[in-house]
C-alpha cells in the first residue's frame, strides 16, 4: 500500500476555473474538494484597499488525497502550469482516512 498525502492549495478566485480544469485533467482517484476561505498575511502586497482594512483576502482552497507515487507528478505539473501565480500549497501525510 502506497503512503497517501493531503495536498492543499490556496488559490486566487480569478484562477479557480483554470485550477479546476487542471485538477480534473489529472484525474485524481479520489477527486478533490474546493471551498472559499479567507487568507490572512502580514504582507499587503497585491491587496485591495478593502482587503488591507479587513486584514483578509479571499481565496479558494482545494484539497485532494494523493498517493505517494503520484505526488511528485502532481507537484511538477502544478509548478509548470502555475509558476509565478502566487498559489500557496502544502503537503501533509495522511495517517488515516476512510468512509463511514
Amino acid at each position: 500500500m502506497s503512503k497517501e498525502y493531503l495536498v492543499t492549495l490556496n488559490v486566487l478566485p480569478a484562477l479557480e476555473e483554470i485550477v479546476v480544469d487542471c485538477l480534473l485533467m489529472l484525474e485524481c482517484e479520489q477527486g478533490f474538494s474546493s471551498y472559499p476561505v479567507s487568507a490572512h498575511h502580514h504582507e499587503n502586497k497585491g491587496l485591495s484597499l478593502a482587503e488591507q482594512v479587513t486584514g483578509r483576502q479571499k481565496r479558494i482552497r482545494f484539497q485532494m488525497y494523493v498517493n505517494g507515487d503520484d505526488l511528485a507528478k502532481l507537484l511538477v505539473q502544478l509548478r509548470e502550469k502555475f509558476s509565478g501565480s502566487g498559489i500557496q500549497y502544502w503537503v501533509t501525510p495522511v495517517l488515516e482516512n476512510g468512509v463511514f
